[in-house]
């Protein structure tokens, strides 16, 4: 073909995880892939309800255009969430509805990145963050974590050597993909940095309500004095993701760039998928929902390490998360993950191999387990499988 594309195209290429996906779909498949919720626990008869009340009482103004901002009355609910979750002091006039938040990550990169400007990462981060980026030409400095998430020595050298840092992504609370949490003191150090530098942040926070342990840790937008932290956040992992509902946070001036570039992208999320949310917070307790979502997800937790201690070879280290939906593993140099994927696919077992998690590459002996969205028993049948596996390459 003699179409010619745009440059930023070279920058793109099918999402690992996506293509993952769609060879798990099969139903032979024992899938520790994608970060999937369990959809046994969706709140399926409620959502009928939910939808009859909606058009009976709005349907007219459900099925019509709406204000790109979105709802009202979800974004105050969404405000007031916070504020109780998190710990911050913010109103509904400073959330914008996202479809899902990916899209808030999109037009992260849209506001703030031209070509080789710089982005600080963790080390590992998020794929479906870095992809999104990536399309606008940026290059990636990934700041080592450790078993506590980012290593703040390392980012303030990073900071003090680097320039044109244009943003920084961050997931402080039960890492995708890894598990990891940050402490207090160490995001109160980060907030340190953060006001030194005034370098804007994106705190991605999909899976913060999802602890299975403890208390949920003050959110850095509840410590962020100068209007510097982006809070992204989602229904997907705590609700049903099919919504497809995000939302932005930030201060008012930053917040007007992400309403315009929403208005120039799609106008406005779902009317009537805002308004079916809101309507399910109305008419029930999202908070014993989540509660409910946490419980299995903590059985499956501890059942899928249990097994791994139990089953995997020696000479592997992996992650004990206190929430969220993922492990992380690490073999041995030498053992590219990818080789042991494919060794697995010939037992119908799945999983994601760490390489892409990485922006500037190596670390190809790591991968991700999800243990949110499998049945107990196939946890501990694909965690037998994947072992069997992993014995022949060690």
């Amino acid at each position: 073909m003699a179409v010619k594309f745009a440059d930023r195209m070279d920058n793109l290429k099918a999402s690992e995880i996506r293509e993952l996906l769609k060879l798990t779909e099969k139903p032979e498949i024992i899938s520790f892939a994608g970060g999937l919720p369990a959809p046994e626990l969706f709140p399926v008869e409620e959502m009928k309800n939910v939808a009859v009340k909606v058009l009976e009482e709005g349907g007219q103004q459900a099925l019509q255009y709406a204000a790109t901002e979105g709802f009202g009355p979800l974004r105050e609910v969404i405000a007031n969430r916070m504020n109780t979750k998190f710990n911050t002091k913010v109103s509904a006039d400073e959330i914008l509805i996202t479809s899902g938040s990916q899209q808030g990550l999109d037009f992260s990169g849209k506001i703030f990145l031209n070509e080789d400007d710089v982005v600080l990462c963790e080390s590992p981060s998020y794929l479906g963050a870095l992809n999104a980026f990536k399309s606008y030409g940026p290059k990636f400095i990934e700041v080592p974590t450790d078993e506590n998430g980012m290593i703040m020595e390392e980012l303030e050298k990073i900071l003090e050597t680097t320039e044109n840092v244009k943003m920084m992504y961050v997931i402080p609370d039960f890492q995708n993909p890894t598990g990891r949490t940050w402490p207090l003191e160490r995001r109160k150090k980060f907030m340190e940095i953060v006001n030194k530098f005034e370098i804007p942040v994106l705190e991605d926070n999909p899976y913060g309500e999802l602890r299975f342990e403890g208390d949920i840790l003050p959110s850095l937008k509840s410590m962020d004095e100068k209007g510097l932290i982006i809070f992204l956040g989602s229904f997907s992992k705590i609700f049903c993701p099919g919504f497809r509902i995000g939302w932005v946070c930030a201060e008012h001036e930053i917040l007007e760039k992400y309403i315009m570039i929403k208005q120039s992208s799609d106008l406005q999320t779902s009317t009537i998928g805002q308004r079916e949310v809101a309507k399910f917070m109305e008419l029930y307790d999202l908070d014993a929902h989540v509660e409910k979502i946490k419980d299995v997800y903590r059985v499956r937790r501890d059942l899928m390490l249990n097994t791994m201690k139990a089953e995997f070879p020696e000479g592997l280290k992996y992650t004990y998360p206190e929430g969220g939906l993922f492990t992380w593993v690490e073999l041995p140099q030498g053992i590219d993950a990818k080789d042991v994927m494919a060794k697995c696919l010939e037992n119908n077992v799945a999983f994601v191999p760490g390489g892409s998690f990485f922006p500037n590459g190596g670390k190809d002996n790591t991968f991700r387990l999800n243990y949110s969205n499998m049945t107990d028993e196939r946890i501990v049948d694909g965690i037998k499988r994947l072992a069997k596996a992993l014995k022949e390459f060690m």
